[in-house]
């Protein structure tokens, strides 16, 4: 049921961003299948994220069950500002860091459990990692690439 919940938040989230997208353009309307896995539709929601002046925005989870973990290892977005929609459902507390190929951290999420964060950083085009900073969680493998176009 938490999950449910959380990904009816995520929704509004995303919601929300589409409707303060900018401009007046209502011929974009958008009806697609369903995807048949979680990876297909966190790809179609990043691919969702950005058009010309508006943000791209990119859906994290921590593994619900409380596995060190994220439920994706890959996500992608567009370069510019990037919002990072994390949902943790566990009580396993976590966090999502952005660093850069150069190992600088360039922001991320405040720590929480059996909630969602959002956070927006600048990325320029590049792949960045995005992990957990919870001492361990990190070396335990919880992170991931994040490509930027």
């Amino acid at each position: 049921m938490k999950k449910i919940a959380a990904l009816f938040a995520l929704l509004l989230a995303a919601l929300a961003l589409v409707a303060c997208g900018g401009g007046s353009d209502t011929t974009g309307g958008e009806t697609a299948a369903a995807p048949e896995t979680t990876q297909e539709a966190e790809g179609e929601k990043e691919a969702e994220g950005g058009t010309a002046g508006s943000a791209a925005a990119v859906d994290i989870e921590a593994d619900p069950s409380g596995q060190l973990a994220f439920t994706s290892d890959e996500a992608s977005a567009k370069a510019g500002k990037v919002t990072v929609n994390f949902t943790n459902s566990s009580p396993v507390p976590h966090d999502v860091r952005i660093e850069s190929s150069g190992g600088e951290e360039v922001g991320g999420t405040e720590v929480i459990s059996e909630s969602s964060e959002s956070a927006t950083v600048e990325l320029k085009p590049g792949e960045y990692t995005y992990f957990c900073s919870i001492p361990g969680h990190r070396q335990a493998g919880m992170e991931g690439t994040l490509t930027v176009k």
